[in-house]
C-alpha cells in the first residue's frame, strides 16, 4: 500500500523537475539580451572597451590580408631573376618582378633599375627598398600593441570608479545598506575588468602571432637582398 502511494509522488516530482528545467533554460535571444545588458551594466568605460575590440578586429584582419599578399618563395624569386640577368635579359627580369608585385620582387626591382651603376649604389638602393618594405609590413602593429595595453587599464579604471560609487552608497546610508544591493554594484563594476582583460589578451595574442610572421617575412627579404648583391658581385664569363 505504501509503495502504491509513493509511485505517483515520484512521478509528479520528476515531471515538476522537468518543467522547471525547461522553464529555467534560456533561449538564444534571451542569452544575447542578457549579454548586452551585462555589457551596459559596466558603465561608461565599456564604451571605449567595445570600440577598442572593434578596432582590434579591423587591424588584425587588415594585417592578415596584407601579410598573406606578401607571402611568397624568396629563393625561387631570386633564382629566376638571376637566370634572367645571367642571360642578359634585364627587361625580362624587371617584367617578372613587376608581375609578382610582392615585397621581395619590389626590392629586386629597385636593384635592377640601377644595374650598370657602382655596386655600392645598387646595394644602397636595395637596402633602402628593404627598409621601406619592412616598415609597410610592421604598419599598425604599434596600434595593436597599444590596444593590448590600454584595454585592461580601462577595465581596471571602470572597476575602480564602480567601487567608489558602491562605497559612496555605504557612506550615504551610514552603513545600513542591503548586502544584495551592495553586491550587485560590486559585480557590475567587475564586468569592466573582465571585458578589458578579454580584449587585452586577444590583442596580445594576435600581436605576438603577427610579429612572428612579420619576422619570418623580414628574414626572407634580407636573404633576397644579400643573395642579389652576392650574385652581382660574382664574376661571370
Amino acid at each position: 500500500m505504501l509503495a502504491l502511494q509513493t509511485a505517483p509522488l515520484d512521478t509528479a516530482t520528476v515531471a515538476a523537475d522537468t518543467v522547471a528545467t525547461a522553464v529555467a533554460e534560456p533561449t538564444f535571444t534571451e542569452s544575447l539580451r542578457g549579454g548586452l545588458e551585462l555589457l551596459f551594466l559596466g558603465g561608461w568605460s565599456m564604451v571605449p572597451i567595445v570600440l577598442l575590440s572593434i578596432l582590434m578586429v579591423a587591424v588584425v584582419w587588415e594585417r592578415i590580408r596584407a601579410l598573406r599578399r606578401a607571402t611568397g618563395d624568396p629563393d625561387t624569386l631570386t633564382r629566376n631573376v638571376a637566370d634572367y640577368v645571367g642571360n642578359g635579359d634585364v627587361t625580362g627580369a624587371m617584367a617578372y618582378c613587376r608581375e609578382r608585385n610582392s615585397p621581395a620582387s619590389r626590392i629586386l626591382m629597385r636593384g635592377l633599375e640601377r644595374l650598370g651603376r657602382p655596386i655600392g649604389e645598387i646595394k644602397e638602393a636595395v637596402q633602402e627598398a628593404g627598409r621601406r618594405e619592412t616598415f609597410d609590413l610592421e604598419k599598425r602593429m604599434d596600434l595593436l600593441a597599444s590596444i593590448a595595453a590600454i584595454a585592461p587599464m580601462l577595465g581596471f579604471l571602470g572597476t575602480v570608479t564602480g567601487m567608489i560609487g558602491a562605497f559612496r552608497q555605504i557612506q550615504r546610508y551610514e552603513g545600513l545598506v542591503n548586502p544584495s544591493l551592495l553586491a550587485g554594484g560590486i559585480w557590475e563594476a567587475l564586468v569592466t575588468t573582465a571585458a578589458g582583460l578579454a580584449v587585452g589578451l586577444l590583442a596580445l595574442f594576435a600581436y605576438n602571432l603577427l610579429v612572428g610572421r612579420i619576422a619570418r617575412l623580414v628574414n626572407g627579404l634580407e636573404r633576397v637582398s644579400s643573395d642579389f648583391i652576392d650574385f652581382l658581385q660574382t664574376p661571370r664569363r
